[in-house]
């Protein structure tokens, strides 16, 4: 029964930061004009839950964190047929990349990699898969009262180009993309501060005399507790910097945890009620927030460096490139959560540590 609720414990922890994280980013995007086709929560898979302008609430059949699919995030350039692909899906309802390479008059790789991209512009749906993917359908969206495969008339395909490429992330400037990518982080500290502020300033806490071993319930004002906020994201922060310094890594990494070490503080702190469970939350929300600003792609700060790259360069990172450092960055996150994994094990497990 322990190891339940110490499971539940932990989802119920970082599914909310998550949810805030990934909201941070939805609500950036939404307020720059950026299309978000999905908004969820829990692992992507299965899902249920309904539209909303244009975005789909749910929660996924692993309801564990969340996401949003911010449309136009692509790394590489733009395909040169999205404009005559996206006028053949729509007047048709659905193409395959078969039928919209004899279309443009192109090879099938082409036609895929541009379905594939009008896809992650929430302008077609991936549909029927089969066994040769060159075959896979893919249905024009549900507008205007149309349902999704529904065919439309299309009687300015630039103009209806234009309009579909101005709500991407791709087509906004180096500062609104800037906002979307670090509204996520943004919104993990503000939930500290939030949670700071109504910890010490409105719930109050206990102070004890240390002489007459006397306890007195105080508040402090809001000025103090966001202080006290902004010195322990300070302190995070600081911590985070010694894993890029020798002398300090190891000292870092063994002060750290990983998900089954949360898992069993997060029960111990919810047992100790609502307060301390709330700083808890708060303690977490601004490790996963400043960790998510590390510069390694596919962090939010990864994708942040390319973006720096991108503007002083001029030129855009390919797919292959920013999957290879992708699949670097994860390699060394995969081979830090197996240290730390192994290290919460011995200390919470076999009490070795």
């Amino acid at each position: 029964m322990d190891i339940l609720i110490t499971v539940v414990c932990l989802v119920v922890v970082l599914s909310v930061l998550v949810f805030i994280h990934e909201g941070g980013h939805y609500l950036a995007a939404r307020a720059c004009g950026v299309r978000v086709t999905e908004f969820m929560l829990g692992l992507p898979g299965p899902n249920v839950g309904f539209t909303w302008h244009g975005t789909k609430f749910g929660v996924t059949a692993v309801p564990l964190g969340g996401y949003a699919r911010v449309c136009g995030m692509e790394a590489d350039e733009e395909s040169p047929f999205l404009k005559d692909a996206m006028t053949y899906v729509h007047r048709h309802g659905s193409a395959t990349a078969v039928e919209l390479a004899r279309y443009l008059g192109t090879d099938e790789d082409g036609a895929l990699a541009a379905l594939i991209e009008l896809d992650e512009w929430g302008t077609v749906k991936a549909g029927k898969r089969t066994d040769d993917k060159y075959y896979d359908l893919y249905y024009a969206v549900a507008d205007d009262g149309r349902g999704v495969g529904a065919a439309r008339e299309v009687a300015d395909p630039k103009a209806f180009y234009e309009a579909e490429r101005s709500v991407q992330y791709r087509s906004k400037g180096f500062l609104k993309r800037i906002f979307i990518l670090l509204a996520g982080p943004g919104m993990n500290l503000l939930f500290a501060i939030l949670a700071f502020v109504l910890i010490y300033s409105v719930m109050g806490f206990d102070v004890i005399d240390n002489v007459t071993q006397e306890i007195t319930h105080v508040t402090v004002s809001v000025d103090r507790a966001v202080t006290a906020g902004f010195n322990y994201i300070g302190m995070v922060f600081m911590a985070i910097l010694g894993l890029f310094n020798p002398q300090t890594a190891a000292d870092t990494v063994s002060n750290s945890t990983s998900v089954v070490g949360i898992a069993v503080l997060s029960k111990a702190y919810f047992e100790a009620g609502f307060e301390n469970a709330l700083m808890f939350m708060a303690m977490i929300s601004v490790s996963l927030g400043l960790m998510n600003m590390l510069p390694i792609p596919p962090l939010d700060g990864g994708r942040f460096l390319v973006e720096i790259w991108q503007l002083v360069t001029r030129r855009a990172v390919s797919t292959n490139t920013l999957g290879f450092i992708s699949l670097m960055g994860m390699t060394l996150f995969m081979l830090f959560f197996l240290f730390m994994l192994n290290q919460d094990i011995q200390r919470f497990v076999f009490g070795n540590w």
